[in-house]
């Protein structure tokens, strides 16, 4: 069985977050957001875009928590 995945562009990217591709860029580079160059081009993993944002937005409640 095939896994359904989207594989989005640095700018696709950019529009999801909302962010711009400079930064997208930028934390992808410093392995911040996970991502993989291939060639020349940055591709990422819808699924593993909006993890990202869930997990920032985790950790940031548990540190206004503590």
């Amino acid at each position: 069985m095939a896994e359904d995945v989207e594989v989005l562009t640095a700018e696709e990217a950019a529009d999801l977050l909302r962010v711009s591709t400079k930064t997208i860029l930028a934390l992808a580079r410093d392995g911040s957001l996970p991502g993989e160059k291939v060639g020349r081009a940055w591709r990422f993993l819808r699924a593993d875009l909006l993890e990202y944002v869930r997990g920032h937005h985790r950790r940031r409640a548990a540190a206004a928590a503590s």
